[in-house]
């Protein structure tokens, strides 16, 4: 058996994940391009809603430029950049002034140090593709969000880095890219964990590089390093990255070669009695969009 073709191959190292974005802290907000694009959209999705909330959670804070923002949005609310990452949340440490302040908290998002139906609104932008499955995320947030709290979130779907992916499938047998969580198994977490009324849709991005390394280079800078247990051991030998990179240029274009981006946009309430989305044939039906139409309680 190979690496690739075992599930245990895809998990993950919780203390790889911590420790390749403590090194990536100070390079992340340069490079994140793509991340801030989602960012803004995942804010401005909130704005729609109108919520007044007093506790606010930024999952997955990173550097805590969202966290700046939602606090310059809610001003009267106590806002809580929450990170596994001691050196992004150092970073975020500069954006938290005196006039603006919020607090930092080094915790695990599976293992949130806050108390039962404490929080009105829990905001993670591309932070849950980085635990194996959604469901313990998606239980503490559940445990945490009042009855009538407000989670949004993105993450990455299953065609995310597929060129990548592909390409060192061509090259040897290991874990080069993370397993991606298909929407629809989103959706089904999300009523697993007793939130209710999701809403999901999906947003493709395609970034362009002048080579394969040129990807990879960017990736790590951002903290996107592979940390699967199915990754290859020691130093990555010539002949291997040399079969990647020849693979990629198969599908170079004008130029250029393409890194696909599924992104996942994704929101659901807590749990006051509201009816879940319907599971047919164990598929949760959502309708596309259907976050920028919800009004909040009393709108």
């Amino acid at each position: 058996m190979t690496p690739t073709e075992s599930d245990d191959a895809y998990h993950l190292d919780r203390a790889g994940v911590r420790a390749a974005f403590d090194r990536a802290s100070a390079s992340y907000d340069a490079a994140a391009v793509l991340q801030a694009r989602v960012r803004e959209e995942l804010l401005a999705r909130v704005d729609m809603l109108k919520l007044e909330p007093r506790i606010v959670v930024d999952l997955g804070a990173g550097t805590g430029i969202a966290t700046a923002e939602l606090k310059r949005r809610f001003r009267r609310a106590t806002v809580i950049a929450l990170d596994i990452s001691p050196g992004m949340l150092e970073r975020a440490r500069n954006r938290s002034g005196f006039l603006r302040r919020f607090e930092r908290v080094c915790a695990d998002a599976e293992r949130l140090p806050l108390k039962d139906a404490s929080v009105d609104l829990v905001f993670s932008n591309l932070m849950l593709q980085w635990s194996d499955v959604p469901d313990g995320v998606f239980a503490e947030v559940r445990r945490t969000l009042k009855p009538e709290g407000f989670f949004a979130f993105t993450t990455f779907g299953p065609d995310t880095l597929r060129e990548l992916r592909a390409a060192w499938a061509a090259a040897d047998g290991f874990t080069h890219v993370n397993r991606f969580i298909d929407m629809h198994d989103i959706g089904d977490a999300l009523v697993r964990a007793g939130l209710t009324e999701p809403v999901l849709d999906v947003e493709r991005f395609t970034l362009t590089y002048t080579d394969a390394l040129a990807l990879m280079r960017d990736l790590k800078t951002i903290g996107a390093h592979n940390v699967t247990a199915g990754r290859p051991r020691g130093l990555t030998g010539r002949g291997r990255l040399q079969r990647m990179i020849d693979a990629y240029e198969a599908l170079r274009q004008d130029g250029r070669l393409p890194a696909s981006y599924e992104v996942i946009y994704g929101a659901a309430w807590g749990a006051a009695g509201r009816p879940a989305a319907p599971v047919v044939g164990g598929e949760v039906r959502i309708a596309p969009g259907t976050i920028r139409r919800r009004s909040p309680p009393g709108g």
